[in-house]
């Protein structure tokens, strides 16, 4: 049985990633918030509470982690949030938060799985989510901290390409638009709810990843839209 770990489990992407890698019969480690684990016990499950914000806290969880799972084949690090503003909002303050929420929480998960997975005989995947305001300047004008944040993911991914290219560990950034959610349609009514992706259509793309299936010509996935 193959292994998997998701950080953001408990968000609606992260609760369609545990689903999918279930149904294609994967043991599936689950990150989530403190308090945040779901007290229902689903098989083929097991969740964990971490602060991802604490690099201590979340390197001696990875060591607990894989003592008991020496192979884990993936890691999807879905945790991350959203802030809007333009330059004249991006003051310190957002940029710190939207740091340490898009970049900080992936990096603390990153850099001791990677390292565990370039001990591995076979390798491994890591998979990051990305913003399309990172590469639409146009759409990221209005979203100043928010898209730094973002960006930082797609050079650390191709630093750990590099360092992980021999040893087959692969990463790569997914990078959907907007995301069919309840809190999105809240946020905005008046868009054409038909243009977004489901969760559930993307998590399908992450897990072709995850299972090497999608053929990685480059290290960037775009999920813009139905397709």
């Amino acid at each position: 049985m193959k292994t998997v770990l998701v950080t953001g489990a408990g968000g609606n992407l992260g609760g369609a990633v545990v689903k999918r890698f279930l149904s294609d019969g994967y043991q599936v480690l689950a990150l989530v918030a403190p308090e945040r684990a779901p007290k229902e016990i689903t098989t083929g499950v097991t969740y964990f509470e971490v602060d991802l914000f604490k690099e201590a806290a979340v390197g001696e969880l990875l060591q607990t982690i894989t003592i008991k799972y020496p192979v884990i084949d993936a890691a999807l690090l879905l945790a991350g949030g959203f802030e809007a503003g333009a330059v004249d909002l991006a003051n310190d303050e957002s940029l710190r938060r939207m740091y340490s929420l898009n970049f900080e929480t992936a990096y603390h998960i990153a850099r001791p799985m990677f390292a565990h997975m370039m001990q591995q005989s076979h390798g491994g995947r890591i998979i990051f989510i990305g913003a399309r305001p990172t590469l639409d300047p146009q759409a990221g004008k209005d979203l100043i901290a928010y898209g730094l944040s973002k960006s930082l993911l797609f050079k650390l991914s191709e630093y750990l390409n590099a360092a992980g290219a021999e040893k087959n560990v692969v990463t790569a950034v997914a990078v959907p638009s907007t995301i069919d959610t309840p809190a999105n349609r809240v946020a905005m009514p008046k868009a054409d709810f038909s243009s977004w992706r489901t969760p559930e259509a993307i998590a399908e793309v992450l897990a072709g990843v995850a299972h090497g299936e999608v053929s990685l010509t480059d290290s960037v996935i775009l999920l813009y839209g139905k397709k």
